[in-house]
């Protein structure tokens, strides 16, 4: 299959999952099985792309984040809390995923533990919806530094393939009294700083390979998963929005664990 082509369908698959609760890494480790492809080569890749999907937030949000700008500098109290509460937020996975970069890069090549992941975490799902009542904390700002912390601790649980980014810390925000809609945009803000780290060390680790295309995967590739994940996730980002607000988050979780499930069995048949 052409270098091209297996970069943009991984662009799609990124571009529809990064900010829904089930796991974009998950989803391009199962894609690189299922299609046959060399996961060790596309591992830069698939974390490369995801800057593409963290850009549709940009755009999408970009009125908030330039007000909150113009707040910084009238030096607004509301506007420092919004920026702190990303930066705390984003801190344990920045700490945790320095210290453990070598186990989690390990199980990244793992289809079965991406399944039994999703499975998991939609059955987490199921119960937060039943058990947990809505919350009353609207808006960033508004977040107190505890709730802040636990959902930057439980977005640490994302590092394992499968759990998800956005399913963790939605539900984190959600189990610790965050409204829906809040608790979503808190998880897409949070997202900008974890993958751009994330990013960022993948760069530098394999920048030779892609300067002279080595592995196959040249710039140009990761350019085209690039743009496709950005436009993806800009149509995907604005219907899941509008869906949570009114609906739950069931259909994500019943998806998950028949996912994980199929997945389970055709890894068993190979």
């Amino acid at each position: 299959m052409p270098v091209l082509l297996i970069a943009i369908i991984l662009g799609i698959v990124e571009g529809v999952t990064e900010f829904l609760p089930v796991s974009s890494t998950g989803h391009l480790i199962l894609a690189t099985e299922l299609l046959g492809f060399d996961a060790e080569k596309w591992a830069a890749f698939n974390v490369i792309i995801q800057l593409g999907a963290i850009l549709a937030i940009v755009v999408l949000y970009w009125r908030t984040f330039w007000a909150v700008l113009e707040g910084i500098l009238r030096n607004n109290p509301m506007s420092w809390r919004f920026v702190r509460n990303v930066l705390i937020g984003f801190l344990p996975s920045a700490i945790i995923g320095v210290i453990l970069i070598s186990k989690i890069e390990l199980l990244l090549g793992n289809a079965e533990v991406v399944a039994w992941a999703l499975i998991a975490g939609g059955i987490a799902i199921l119960l937060i919806e039943k058990l947990v009542k809505p919350g009353d904390i609207v808006g960033v700002a508004e977040m107190p530094l505890k709730t802040v912390l636990g959902i930057g601790f439980i977005q640490c649980l994302s590092m394992i393939p499968g759990v998800s980014r956005s399913g963790a810390t939605i539900l984190g925000g959600l189990s610790l009294g965050v409204e829906r809609r809040t608790a979503a945009e808190f998880s897409f803000f949070l997202a900008i700083p974890t993958m751009m780290g994330a990013t960022t060390l993948e760069l530098v680790k394999h920048h030779d390979t892609l300067l002279s295309g080595a592995s196959g995967v040249g710039f140009g590739a990761v350019a085209v998963g690039f743009v496709v994940s950005f436009i993806v996730a800009i149509v995907v980002v604005r219907a899941f929005v509008h869906y949570i607000s009114k609906h739950g988050f069931w259909p994500f979780a019943w998806y998950r664990i028949i996912a994980g499930t199929a997945a389970l069995i055709w890894l068993a048949s190979r």
